[in-house]
């Protein structure tokens, strides 16, 4: 490909909405176009990475026995009641109706339309397992899409559906996608780790997401320092403390704690520590408030709160709301002398004892609160988020770390929760009527294109894993009036071709330097600069975008050079 015939309208400046690296660097790489709020065009050089990626993942998809169909993108809403998720999924389904007020929506995921699908078509045990994949344009009506493709309202997704007669012939088929995955990203040339994950609107039994490692992450992800464990902190298990009783409950104080509302003010002003005191938040959960306690050093995980509620979601109450179940004002709420609310407690609270809460009053707080005495707990959950140096929860004997990450993968046990609420089920060995056990699989194919460069950049542009760059290499004539530069350049460009190497010669009348800052911001993994000096002396340079590492080699040698250096980075 030449340069000169390619559009890549590159940018100097970084463009005022870019938040993230992936997002400005795919901008000024003329990469993206944005169209509308979340919803990007994808010029040359962009669709030619999101094809490495596709063909990546069917490539491995294939290998492990999944079959490839494409479903269509606008659904009937009928698919969505019947499954029970047309009013739970929320607000980030794109509803729509077409001229005879019939009502669909622009599928953000497809479980219903495979459910309905294979339950069409598939009746006997025979016909199972069977696992269906497809990469086509999904839709989520974000609230605030942000950070490009890092989360925008159209992507580009890779959904699996599995189907299986029994729980043990669908686990073995999660554990081969597990494997698959780890070779999909693999091969992406990505630092990545498999961590247990939330089920989230999708459902299921348990799921595992796939994290690329980057300080630019917006989740964060929990993992031991001695053992395998690893997991997103909305998912990390907090083990319960042993309680140590001391033998004594002393009588509770009212303390005066003027315009004290902040765990920090109160414990500083009572001069102990944040783990001695109890906080109290108020959330609306299924449309009614319930109280959630934890300890003063922890916070909430409103994820793990929602799980164990078995809402579609929690937020914290209003002002009005938390002074009416409290009567105390923000900031000085407390568990004692609540009534017509339900109470739930963090494990950490059932270990503590003489406890500081706030006094539903006005500048008030309480000292040597306990539990049971003073106050009751209608349920004790894992209802906090890990902090790093807790205890592994599956070791017991390391420490947690907590590192960024950027999901690009998950998947999902779903069990029978399609199948049973749609009616796909098959005849069984003895000709019984079951529902189908289903697995679900998904990768952001442009999630995992912007979280490459999130993961692999510089001051000057992107460094592209050499699976994903959108060329091998780049060759730079320094000067495209130069005979013999062009000469020796179209020699080496041709030579590359021959040898299977997607190649870009930069055959562009510009300076030198417009040309290397542009090859460093496109982040080509190799290339090849042909200049007047260097024909002179028989050679070119050779360039490792990855490394910024120079070698000169004759001028005959270049493309076996570019052969080894290639088979080296891969190896």
């Amino acid at each position: 490909m030449l340069y000169s015939r390619l559009l890549v309208p590159t940018m100097k400046e970084d463009p005022a909405e870019a938040e993230v690296v992936s997002h400005r660097l795919m901008m000024r790489a003329g990469m993206i176009r944005k169209l509308a709020a979340g919803i990007y065009t994808y010029l040359p050089l962009g669709l030619r990475v999101l094809k490495k990626v596709s063909a990546i993942v069917r490539e491995e998809m294939d290998r492990a026995g999944a079959l490839e169909v494409l479903m269509p993108s606008i659904q009937p809403a009928e698919l969505w009641m019947e499954s029970g998720r047309w009013d739970y999924y929320g607000k980030e389904l794109l509803r729509l109706k077409d001229r005879h007020e019939r009502e669909f929506c622009y599928g953000p995921t497809h479980e219903e339309v495979i459910t309905d699908l294979v339950r069409r078509e598939v009746k006997s045990y025979r016909q199972l397992p069977m696992n269906l994949y497809q990469i086509q344009t999904k839709f989520r009506d974000e609230i605030r899409p942000r950070f490009g493709l890092m989360r925008g309202r159209e992507f580009i997704m890779k959904d699996a559906y599995s189907f299986h007669k029994d729980d043990a012939q669908a686990e073995k088929e999660y554990w081969n996608m597990y494997e698959t995955y780890k070779r999909i990203f693999t091969r992406c040339g990505l630092d990545f780790r498999a961590v247990e994950a939330d089920t989230g609107n999708i459902g299921g039994s348990f799921s595992h997401e796939f994290m690329v490692l980057a300080e630019t992450g917006e989740d964060f992800i929990a993992s031991c320092d001695s053992c395998e464990y690893a997991a997103n902190v909305e998912k990390a298990v907090c083990p319960a403390p042993e309680k140590k009783q001391s033998g004594e409950l002393k009588p509770v104080e009212d303390v005066s704690t003027p315009g004290m509302k902040t765990v920090d003010e109160v414990t500083g002003f009572l001069k102990v520590g944040p783990e001695t005191l109890v906080k109290t938040l108020v959330y609306m959960a299924g449309g009614e408030p319930v109280v959630a306690l934890v300890r003063g050093d922890h916070e909430i995980n409103e994820v793990k709160l929602k799980n164990v509620l078995g809402v579609s979601e929690v937020a914290l109450a209003d002002k009005d709301t938390v002074e009416r179940v409290t009567a105390a004002p923000s900031g000085f709420a407390g568990p004692v002398g609540l009534k017509g609310v339900k109470v739930y407690a963090d494990h950490a609270v059932a270990a503590m004892e003489n406890f500081v809460t706030g006094g539903n009053r006005q500048d008030t707080h309480l000292l040597n609160v306990n539990i049971g005495r003073d106050f009751n707990v209608d349920a004790f959950y894992d209802i906090r988020g890990i902090l790093a140096g807790d205890p592994c929860p599956r070791c017991k004997e390391g420490k947690v770390e907590i590192n960024k990450g950027i999901e690009v993968g998950h998947i999902f046990m779903l069990g029978t929760k399609y199948s049973e609420a749609m009616g796909c089920t098959y005849l069984d060995e003895d000709g019984t009527d079951r529902p189908m056990v289903m697995g679900c699989y998904g990768i952001g194919v442009s999630r995992t294109a912007a979280a490459a460069i999130e993961q692999n950049n510089d001051e000057s542009g992107i460094k592209w894993p050499a699976p994903l760059a959108p060329f091998d290499v780049l060759v730079v004539p320094l000067n495209v009036n130069d005979p013999e530069v062009m000469e020796a350049a179209t020699s080496i460009y041709e030579g590359l071709l021959k040898e299977g190497f997607d190649t870009l010669m930069d055959d562009r009348d510009e300076r030198a330097g417009i040309k290397f800052k542009d090859a460093d911001l496109i982040g080509i993994p190799l290339r090849v600069v042909v200049g007047g000096k260097g024909i002179k002396e028989g050679v070119v340079e050779l360039k490792q975008r990855s490394t910024g590492e120079v070698v000169k080699v004759g001028i005959n040698e270049a493309v076996i050079k570019v052969i080894e250096v290639s088979r080296h980075a891969c190896a």
